[in-house]
């Protein structure tokens, strides 16, 4: 199957307008396509290549990568004219991965040896201390998001509402007409793996069962507010707050479940409030229910919960890839706003909707205090959400 991303076109410009400038680092959650897209990336340029996968290594093999790169110089010796392609997915399994790459490449650049380097990696936080420790001025990152709607319906024919239901995730949508297989292949190929190897494997967590807790309580608490006293009280082993924002930050960073914090001018206030739940991809609320795509639609109040999840899901997907890009949300006593969207110090408010409504007492007393650039109904008698999810938010800023 053929996925047409912008960042595949990105890829492939860089490799061809800037060789030899910048080691091409592709990040982003598990099964969203990293590794098929370049290969078809290596395809369409046609060039000599070797792509390797550190999965297997074992823990402190410190030749591995050494021993990988002189696989590609010897066969970029054969052809020295041509450039040579090498390409390393899960590169934050190896341990001090950033100081081997960077010895490889700087000797590489001392003898002028054209192979261009792709970087492929499923954790985030892994990734970026690397890069900014070892690799500072030698890399450029481009984030590998869960798939947009537009995406998943120019790949796969999707509505907007089964998108609701499916979410973003390629690989599980051949099984949508067997929901119970579905359900099973995100859980355990997809949630699990990501939680067992992108969290625990490579970062220190000392109760991985109250953060597997955490994650699932969540999850189904997506597009509610939660302050960190009531989570600890639904859990068993709850520790403290800052152990519970620890976790939330690390499956954030997993691209699995965001905590949004309270939009305010004050740092404090924001930092202190109580986080409000939402999915990166509302595949993970679908598989860890006991809703049907049927019974959904048929529970109205159920079913705006999952648009306002999908809403949110599109917005932080975005702010992954921009970083000046930040999502928040809003509320004080009974007024709410479901989303504040900031770039560049200017603001957006955001509430959505999924029936026709009238007084938007939350957007109205949003407005007085910060008075944003603009207050956007998402559904109802506002833009339809159908449409929004095929937008990019920044067109609301006039970027």
């Amino acid at each position: 199957m053929e996925y047409q991303r912008e960042e595949k076109k990105i890829i492939q410009r860089r490799l061809q307008e800037e060789p030899r400038r910048f080691i091409q680092v592709i990040y982003g959650p598990r099964q969203v396509g990293k590794t098929t897209l370049v290969r078809q990336v290596i395809r369409d340029l046609g060039y000599a290549h070797l792509l390797v996968a550190a999965d297997a290594v074992p823990a402190g093999d410190g030749l591995w990568v050494a021993q990988q790169w002189e696989k590609a110089r010897t066969q970029q010796a054969l052809h020295p004219d041509a450039p040579h392609l090498l390409v390393i997915d899960e590169i934050q399994k190896i341990e001090n991965w950033s100081e081997q790459v960077k010895a490889e490449w700087d000797r590489d650049t001392l003898e002028g040896r054209d192979i261009r380097v792709i970087l492929l990696g499923s954790s985030r936080l892994m990734l970026q201390q690397g890069l900014t420790e070892s690799l500072a001025g030698r890399f450029e990152s481009l984030y590998l998001g869960h798939w947009s709607y537009s995406e998943m319906k120019q790949a796969f024919g999707l509505s907007a509402e089964e998108y609701v239901w499916f979410g973003g995730y390629p690989g599980a949508i051949s099984l949508k007409s067997e929901e119970d297989r579905w359900k099973n292949y995100v859980n355990e190929a997809l949630l699990e793996t990501s939680i067992s190897k992108d969290i625990l494997m490579l970062t220190r967590v000392d109760k991985p069962a109250l953060m597997r807790r955490l994650f699932e309580l969540g999850s189904n608490y997506s597009g509610q507010i939660l302050s960190y006293t009531k989570v600890m009280g639904q859990l068993a082993d709850a520790g403290n707050t800052t152990t519970l924002a620890n976790y939330l930050m690390l499956l954030n960073e997993a691209g699995l479940l965001a905590g949004l914090e309270k939009f305010s001018p004050n740092l404090i206030r924001k930092r202190a409030s109580s986080p409000k739940f939402m999915v990166h991809n509302t595949a993970i609320l679908s598989g860890i229910s006991n809703e049907t795509f049927d019974t959904l639609r048929s529970e109205p109040k159920v079913w705006g919960r999952w648009v306002e999840s999908v809403v949110g899901a599109h917005l932080i997907n975005q702010s992954f890839k921009e970083k000046k890009l930040n999502i928040y949300y809003w509320r004080e006593g009974n007024d709410e706003v479901d989303f504040v969207v900031e770039y560049k110090k200017r603001i957006i408010a955001l509430e959505v909707k999924t029936s026709k409504t009238g007084k938007l007492s939350g957007l109205n007393a949003f407005d007085k205090l910060f008075r944003p650039e603009k207050s956007l109904l998402i559904g109802g008698d506002g833009i339809p959400w159908q449409e929004f999810l095929q937008l990019d938010v920044l067109t609301f800023f006039g970027e």
